[in-house]
């Protein structure tokens, strides 16, 4: 009796085995460790396993979901949208945002993503935002309401294509030379072009002067930004942005302890062109400085000099850098940001001619909010910011602004002063947030509460769009309609936005209206580009007039009335 009792055990044990399902995730070492790699590399940027952000936390989620609809909602999400898929509906209308589409993943990098994915658990932070009441579903109820007012394209010129998908040309900032009609524009993927007409001239590739540059995985990674200095006619000398792998050789200026990873590198550099009036590089360079980041997302945003300084005054040739966070917030590492001590979500101004700089490669100017401050980065004019994407000054009034592209509820606009801090990741916009678990909700604040922040002069929501493109105070000739407004827009969406600059004071909020296009039958943005990120940029010639250029497909336009 013993023995069948232990035969029909084993007998049992045999045929519930061969009808327990088969794991279909991937479970050795070297697959789990390569999807963490590729994970990092595609999907940091929107999505942890810690909160909930620009995307949702996906601790748990290859128990919730199976492998093959997960697998295949990561190929194409748009296209479950349009086919119904519920839980893809669902997630659309709670992000306000697409994710994009993954066709190029190859199906072992797909199925190693899908390994890593399945090894983490939901775990969330013990803590409640209990205290700040209930999350807002609308934070702004109002609707941007139409001003009528159609801006008339006219096509300028079509960038070289350098990738093979959309976006086929990662064109970022264009800029004209102070004092001349020249106008240059940049490609995230490492080149620096000059706009002659209708002809594109290459003037730089950063591949060729630094071995390291890197432009993947996108998300504002490459090329970042470039700016002239305001001789540059006389002197040569301009500075650019990029980004490189971490090199464990060289320590960067501005880093953090080796616990928290290192995804890239962004690097300041100095160019100075031995003859200015050539359109391609032939000089030297010299690097500024360095700084470490957490992800690949929020990094260097923009460079810029105030073009309204004269010579002569305490802000001529001074530079202004926009640091992002870095995705130091959306990865919990909080102790980064909200601290002037750190130079991550922040906006500085430094001297490239100067050398009081710990690395002596740049100076701190005196007049500078913390120059005298031990606890404090003398780089610093102003603190607090996600990622603040464009800064621009207003001629008329030397107002600066600058863009700041929000997390899931809140895109801002924001007059700087030096020395403010700005919130985040305290707040978004005029709301708090709870950012230890939770980076998708946002509160609203205790009336006339007096924290110390200083708040957006302008602010949409997502339900009207999605990542703030800054823009500039109109004054051109053009448009008489347009004299002394801000456009600016949504770059996902496509959307052209306008407000009263007179209005941007501290403490209010400036009305927003919206602008409409034309250009050969079509009226919007999406249906000129065919795409669903529209992915656009603002920029003005060197007579003030407004440019409006496409990374989906790589076009440039100006704008040459209005009706």
């Amino acid at each position: 009796m013993n023995k069948f009792y232990w035969l029909t055990i084993l007998v049992l044990s045999i045929l519930y085995m061969s009808c327990e399902p088969e794991n279909p995730y991937k479970t050795d070492k070297f697959t789990i460790a390569k999807g963490q790699e590729v994970f990092e590399l595609q999907c940091a940027a929107c999505h942890n396993f810690k909160s909930s952000g620009i995307g949702p936390n996906l601790a748990g989620v290859t128990r919730e979901i199976s492998h093959d609809s997960l697998r295949d909602f990561i190929r194409n999400a748009p296209d479950k949208i349009k086919q119904g898929n519920e839980r893809a509906k669902r997630l659309y209308a709670e992000y306000k945002t697409f994710m994009p589409v993954f066709s190029h993943l190859s199906d072992p990098d797909l199925e190693a993503i899908l390994a890593y994915i399945n090894t983490q658990e939901n775990d969330l932070d013990s803590k409640s935002a209990k205290d700040f009441g209930t999350p807002l579903q609308n934070p702004i109820p109002d609707t941007i309401l139409n001003s009528g007012k159609t801006l008339q394209l006219k096509l300028i010129t079509q960038v070289p294509a350098t990738a093979k998908e959309k976006p086929i040309a990662r064109i970022n900032k264009i800029l004209s030379v102070p004092g001349s009609q020249r106008i240059f524009i940049n490609d995230l993927n490492g080149v620096l072009y000059e706009l002659k007409k209708e002809r594109i001239e290459p003037v730089i590739e950063i591949s060729n002067h630094y071995e390291n540059f890197i432009s993947k995985p996108g998300l504002g990674s490459g090329l970042g930004s470039f700016a002239f200095h305001p001789e540059y006619l006389e002197n040569g000398l301009f500075y650019t942005s990029h980004t490189e792998e971490p090199d464990p050789l060289k320590r960067s200026d501005f880093s953090f302890h080796d616990s928290i990873p290192k995804k890239l590198i962004w690097i300041l550099t100095e160019w100075n062109q031995e003859n200015p009036d050539k359109t391609e590089f032939s000089g030297t360079k010299r690097e500024l400085l360095r700084v470490d980041m957490v992800t690949q997302i929020h990094g260097m945003q923009e460079i810029t000099f105030n073009p309204t300084a004269k010579k002569g005054e305490e802000d001529y040739s001074k530079l202004y850098i926009s640091i992002g966070d870095g995705g130091s917030v959306g990865s919990k590492y909080l102790s980064l940001t909200q601290d002037k001590s750190k130079i991550w979500g922040s906006i500085l101004r430094i001297d490239p001619s100067g050398s009081n700089s710990k690395n002596r490669q740049y100076g701190i100017p005196e007049n500078n909010p913390f120059f005298n401050d031990k606890n404090a980065l003398g780089e610093i004019w102003a603190f607090g910011f996600r990622n603040p994407h464009r800064i621009t000054w207003d001629s008329q009034n030397g107002n600066m602004l600058a863009s700041e592209i929000g997390q899931h509820n809140i895109e801002e606009l924001n007059l700087i002063e030096k020395g403010k801090n700005y919130g985040w990741p305290k707040r978004e916009g005029t709301f708090k947030m709870f950012t230890e678990t939770d980076l998708k909700s946002v509160y609203a604040l205790d009336s006339e509460e007096n924290d110390g922040f200083a708040y957006p002069v302008a602010q949409f929501d997502h339900d009207e769009a999605n990542a703030i493109c800054g823009g500039f105070v109109y004054y051109g000739k053009a448009m008489p309609e347009l004299q002394g407004k801000y456009i600016f827009g949504s770059i996902v969406k496509g959307r052209l936005f306008m407000l009263n600059a007179e209005e941007l004071q501290l403490g209010k909020q400036a009305v927003i209206e919206e602008l409409n296009i034309t250009y050969n039958g079509s009226t919007t943005l999406k249906s000129l580009t065919e795409s669903e990120r529209v992915d656009f940029r603002i920029g003005i010639d060197a007579n003030g007039e407004l440019i409006i250029f496409t990374k989906s497909d790589g076009k440039i336009y100006k704008v040459i009335g209005i009706k």
